[in-house]
């Protein structure tokens, strides 16, 4: 097989949540330019029809299925919704995430820390449970959460959304170990700071920007696009060989 046809996602379904903005539409997109069915994942219905309308227009096969992945319910219509259109799923990328307060971990209550690990990790497992009988049923899968550095090395005031994907990681690897004899891989991906609208508070605030710059041998934070070839690499059959990894792509701000 060559190589391009290793990153031909023709045939393909995936999944992906937090995809009407940012990080999860690039990856979206990058994965509908291979040929892959896309499914365009996010709360409201409008936001993603109108990202689903738009890769249409562009040639490309996709749909939008609203769903908060805070809610059980919500997450299975939106596996049920998949399995009625396109028969399955291959890829699922768990995006969509939450970091409602800024703060030292003296502060956090018991209630953001529930609300953060329950968007940004219990809806991880959810969603993969719910779709691995489909993966297994197929005889591959590949599962790619998108994790952080933050889960590798704390930043101060995002104490709790650290520890979300700290938890994260761990769960990409468990699900790695025992799925494999199904053939489902799962990885997880690392960004560092790309300057979309969830990290707002991050970049729009010139002391961090810079200090978070000045940590980053790449002199630089990152656009969403620059984290596709990664998901592209990890959802084909190019990275076959690749499941319980951690990816970085933060401009080496984990080696500074």
């Amino acid at each position: 097989m060559s190589i391009s046809q290793q990153f031909d996602l023709t045939g393909r379904v995936a999944v992906i949540t937090g995809a009407s903005k940012g990080i999860g539409k690039a990856i979206a997109r990058g994965l509908a330019e291979q040929g892959a069915s896309v499914v365009v994942s996010s709360r409201k219905q409008e936001a993603v029809d109108e990202v689903a309308a738009e890769f249409r227009a562009d040639g490309f096969e996709a749909t939008g299925i609203a769903c908060h992945v805070g809610d059980e319910d919500q997450l299975k219509n939106l596996v049920d919704k998949t399995t009625e259109k396109y028969g399955g799923v291959d890829i699922l990328i768990n995006n969509a995430a939450t970091n409602p307060v800024f703060g030292p971990i003296e502060q956090m209550t018991g209630e953001v820390f529930d609300k953060v690990m329950n968007v940004n990790v219990r809806a991880c497992m959810l969603l993969a449970n719910l779709c691995k009988p489909s993966m297994a049923k197929r005889g591959h899968g590949s599962i790619i959460n998108i994790a952080s550095v933050e889960g590798m090395k704390p930043s101060p005031m995002m104490s709790i959304y650290s520890v979300s994907k700290a938890a994260l990681i761990m769960l990409t690897q468990s699900q790695a170990r025992e799925w494999g004899s199904d053939g489902i891989r799962s990885n997880a991906i690392c960004p560092g700071l790309i300057q979309t609208k969830f990290s707002a508070a991050l970049w729009q605030n010139e002391q961090i920007l810079d200090h978070f710059v000045s940590q980053t041998p790449a002199g630089r934070m990152a656009q969403p696009e620059e984290m596709v070839g990664l998901a592209l690499y990890l959802g084909s059959s190019a990275g076959s060989f690749s499941t319980g990894g951690v990816f970085t792509a933060d401009g080496g701000y984990m080696i500074a």
